[in-house]
């Protein structure tokens, strides 16, 4: 007989294959159950503990290139008057440099007046040949606190030094101060005539409740070049 012609004939149901087929629907129900209770619970967040509990336990991040907290044996202010205001900054600056020949400058308070990667910077014009020393071409060269340190030390043992500010004209923008300090300089405090005149470009920040110098560049007066009346006063 043909295949095809007992394709829509099925054999009567037994009792048997009803309770297989009620068993198969049990088992396919509760497998759906729980597989939506496994979503469902895997939606709700976790507990506030656990999650701060995950979070203490992380460290905290190392601290920025280049910031305060980066340089912890960076020596802290001696004076805190050395450094709340802009003006006691300026005057700081100029008498921990000064002073007779042979006495000790105080080296750390100096330190302490920058930020740890502050900048010294001395303009160097163009000088012509001599019969002493060949030209000089202009350059800009930039030192650290320590580097200043180490070159100028030696001179201040054999050699007076008292620079004072006589005019100071200052700009602020936030946290950011700017100033062109018209300085003198002299061997003695006694000198009736400065040695040298010139100007200190003085950028300081206000961080942490206090002020820093972040750099400093100072070109001095020469021949040629005289200090305009507006930097005198």
């Amino acid at each position: 007989m043909p295949m095809h012609r007992n394709r829509g004939i099925h054999p009567p149901r037994t009792n048997l294959d009803e309770s297989i087929m009620k068993a198969k629907r049990k088992v396919t129900s509760k497998t759906i159950g729980l597989v939506v209770s496994g979503i469902l619970l895997a939606s709700v967040p976790l507990p506030a503990r656990s999650q701060q509990s995950s979070s203490a336990s992380q460290p905290a991040p190392p601290p920025l290139v280049g910031s305060l907290a980066g340089h912890p044996g960076w020596p802290a202010t001696k004076n805190s008057s050395d450094v709340d205001t802009v003006e006691h900054l300026l005057a700081s600056l100029y008498d921990v440099i000064s002073g007779p020949a042979g006495k000790p400058r105080d080296w750390d308070r100096f330190r302490s007046l920058f930020l740890p990667d502050g900048r010294l910077g001395v303009i160097r014009p163009d000088v012509p040949a001599s019969a002493d020393q060949p030209a000089r071409k202009s350059d800009a060269v930039f030192l650290t606190p320590d580097m200043y340190v180490e070159r100028d030390d030696p001179y201040f043992k054999t050699h007076g030094f008292f620079e004072r500010s006589i005019a100071n004209r200052v700009e602020e923008f936030g946290n950011l101060v700017h100033v062109w300090s018209t300085y003198e300089s002299r061997h003695t405090a006694e000198d009736a005539t400065p040695f040298t005149r010139g100007i200190n470009s003085i950028q300081i920040v206000h961080a942490q409740g206090r002020f820093w110098v972040a750099s400093i560049m100072w070109d001095d007066e020469r021949s040629g070049l005289t200090l305009p009346e507006k930097y005198l006063k």
